[in-house]
């Protein structure tokens, strides 16, 4: 999951750089939902590791 947030963070910078605005807006909005995904299923692991009896 992660890996694909950041291959679409590169595509969005790829992009911004030559341009694309709507490509790379599009591109960067996929990343950071993708990113906040990982984040909670990292969390939601990382409690269930704790807790666990």
């Amino acid at each position: 999951m992660l890996n694909y947030a950041l291959l679409f963070l590169i595509i969005a910078i790829i992009a911004a750089v030559f341009g694309f605005g709507g490509v790379a807006g599009t591109a960067a909005s996929i990343a950071k939902v993708l990113f906040f995904i990982f984040l909670v299923l990292m969390v939601i692991s990382l409690f269930s590791h704790v807790f666990k009896t």
